[in-house]
């Protein structure tokens, strides 16, 4: 009786990441680099009981993978009993990169794009603690987060690469939309300028800079602010400034990719509008989380 999890060819899958990773055995093999060569040797073999693919490394870090099918489940080593070539030096690439989690998905598409491989590949990375796993056909989801800076990095941005590095989730690239707070004051001219909080970055604007939650003496100034801003400013002064809108939710408008950005009107939970997913201003990683959760509901992968 065969223990194969698969349902589907694997060669076809996209963003195919065998976890756990002790799924895959990594092997030294010196014979030809082709479909024929590497199924009949397999088919010689037997294979551990978790090993659902190999890794074969051959001269010049030349490098197949393949995915397995063995006879029984339970003995600790069984007759392979086929064998589905997923990858061959033609479209394979091996790499060192002692500081990547071979468990993470992201991590694995992330290296995948930094050389510049794509759906067609398949990489194998040799990672942290000399473990090795790999990524077939990387192509991974892209999340616009549209933030705020300062501060550096922009918050939201930075949450989301740190809910990357540990959450188990498809693989995501994420592409930073900054806004640049101080873009946004150099586009008027007031006697002073009103934001939100103390953060670096506004010390260079052409006039003075106040800060709302500190609720300094009414100035003529103008506001780079939101909505929420906009509520404490009727209730400490009694009534509205000019201002310049610094909501990321108003400021990216209608989306059609992936976008992750906050909004203040939100205090307590992860809204979705569309392709778009909005978390509160002073979100933590679990709202972040799910946030990009969301976003990849419909992406598969093993």
């Amino acid at each position: 009786m065969s223990d194969s999890p698969k349902s589907q060819s694997w060669r076809s899958q996209r963003n195919l990441v065998p976890l756990p990773y002790r799924r895959v055995s990594v092997q030294p093999y010196s014979g030809p680099m082709t479909a024929e060569a590497i199924e009949a040797l397999l088919l010689e073999r037997e294979a551990y009981r978790r090993t659902d693919f190999i890794v074969l490394k051959g001269k010049n870090k030349e490098t197949a993978v393949v995915g397995i099918t063995r006879a029984e489940a339970e003995p600790l080593f069984s007759c392979i009993t086929s064998v589905e070539v997923l990858a061959l030096p033609d479209t394979c690439v091996y790499v060192e990169r002692p500081m990547v989690d071979p468990a993470n998905r992201s991590a694995l598409a992330g290296v995948a794009h930094e050389l510049g491989l794509g759906p067609e590949h398949t990489l194998v990375v040799e990672g942290m603690y000399d473990h090795v796993n790999f990524i077939h056909h990387p192509d991974p989801l892209v999340v616009r987060v549209v933030e705020v800076a300062p501060p550096e990095p922009p918050k939201l941005y930075g949450l989301a690469r740190h809910v990357l590095s540990y959450a188990d989730l498809p693989p995501i690239r994420l592409e930073l939309e900054r806004i640049e707070v101080a873009d946004l004051a150099r586009s008027v001219q007031p006697e002073a300028y009103l934001v939100p909080c103390r953060s670096g970055g506004l010390d260079n604007l052409p006039a003075p800079v106040s800060f709302l939650d500190e609720r300094p003496e009414r100035q003529n100034w103008t506001m780079i602010g939101c909505e929420r801003s906009l509520q404490f400013h009727r209730h400490f002064y009694g009534d509205e400034p000019s201002r310049v809108e610094m909501c990321p939710r108003k400021i990216a408008g209608t989306r059609t990719e992936p976008t992750l950005l906050k909004c203040c009107l939100l205090e307590y939970h992860v809204e979705q509008d569309g392709p778009i997913a909005v978390v509160p201003w002073g979100a933590d990683l679990a709202m972040v989380e799910s946030a990009l959760r969301t976003l990849a509901a419909e992406v598969e992968y093993a």
